[in-house]
């Protein structure tokens, strides 16, 4: 949920969270344990308020805001916002134009509605996580960017807007459920249709792109570096292996399924003789599709990526900017996550001046 909220935080929406009150010195917020609220980008350019919403005057507190809000959005499980008195009748009454965004693992219905679960739990569900995975080896979890980032907080955000959209046309709110599980599904849409045409195999790691083909694959360099290899194309395959300096006479055919293990043993052999950035100087500016395998400190610092700005210093923190970019209302990186909340009856003055 705090990923959708920075998503419309970027783009320059007023996002405020709600959080849990913590009595303790030096501490009013609740937070992850082990991390300063300054490295908590997720609530970057988010302003943030201490409610007790077992208290019904915190409760009254949240409405009297979506009474102002265009968009409402929380991530309990089913059920237990209505025990709040939050809701979607209830916020709806108070505000019939707001879009009310529920954010969950599986969704509001079905038999694991009410089910506890993490990132590797939705993507396993969805059937992803068994294409992630080498031929005959288990499946790899993808940290968890592709659950809880894409299918969840990114799809959460693209529903919230075209709700948005629809309400300023129609007048009317409504809920939008935003399942995590639903939005990894929808990301297989591609694979379902290659499944659909024989051209998909359900065996992991035998397809052109989970690591089947020798030719879409990463490959140990001499000094231990990795290089990503994404010669799909035959133009780009043909680039790739005149590059390698080895003689590439009788090796297996490109599109030889039966060969791409021999294969896959001459490019390793012919990738661990020069270190990664022997290689990367290699296929600079060719059309190889091959790529050095980069750590966080190494992207940041990458002449491309800093040509694109796609890393920013916020305080002592780096930030990856604002994505996608706008030609004429540019995005601005916000600013670093505040440590303190801000006062609950300004912003509901500032927001909603009828109850102020």
């Amino acid at each position: 949920m705090p990923f959708a909220g920075m998503l419309l935080a970027d783009m320059g929406a007023h996002v405020v969270r709600v959080a849990r009150p913590v009595h303790r010195p030096g501490r009013e917020l609740s937070q992850t344990d082990g991390m300063r609220p300054e490295h908590d980008l997720a609530n970057r350019g988010v302003d943030t308020v201490a409610v007790d919403l077992k208290d019904p005057d915190g409760v009254e507190s949240v409405l009297q805001l979506a009474e102002a809000a265009d968009v409402f959005v929380e991530g309990y499980r089913p059920g237990v916002a209505e025990r709040l008195g939050l809701g979607p009748d209830a916020v709806l009454e108070r505000n019939p134009a707001v879009v009310y965004a529920r954010l969950t693992g599986y969704g509001q219905s079905g038999p694991l509605a009410r089910t506890a679960g993490h990132d590797i739990n939705y993507v396993a569900q969805s059937g992803a996580l068994h294409a992630m995975a080498r031929q005959g080896e288990a499946p790899r979890p993808p940290v968890n960017l592709l659950g809880d980032y894409a299918g969840g907080g990114t799809m959460a955000a693209y529903g919230i807007v075209c709700a948005v959209l629809e309400a300023r046309a129609s007048g009317h709110g409504q809920v939008v459920d935003a399942a995590m599980i639903d939005g990894v599904a929808l990301l297989t849409a591609k694979l379902q249709g290659l499944r659909a045409a024989g051209l998909y195999a359900d065996e992991p790691g035998t397809n052109y792109l989970d690591s089947g083909a020798p030719f879409y694959d990463t490959y140990r360099c001499a000094d231990g570096r990795y290089l990503a290899v994404g010669a799909l194309e035959p133009d780009f395959y043909r680039e790739f292996v005149s590059r390698l300096g080895v003689d590439v006479t009788g090796w297996p055919a490109q599109d030889d399924r039966g060969a791409w293990p021999k294969l896959r043993e001459l490019i390793a052999s012919a990738i661990a003789t020069r270190t990664r950035a022997q290689w990367a100087e290699i296929y600079a500016g060719t059309d190889a599709c091959v790529t050095p395998v980069l750590s966080f400190d190494e992207a940041a610092e990458d002449p491309h990526n800093r040509g694109r700005r796609m890393f920013q210093r916020v305080g002592e923190v780096l930030h990856p900017s604002p994505a996608p970019r706008f030609s004429r209302t540019p995005a601005r990186l916000p600013a670093a996550p505040s440590p303190e909340p801000v006062d609950l009856r300004q912003l509901i003055r500032y927001w909603n001046p009828g109850r102020g």
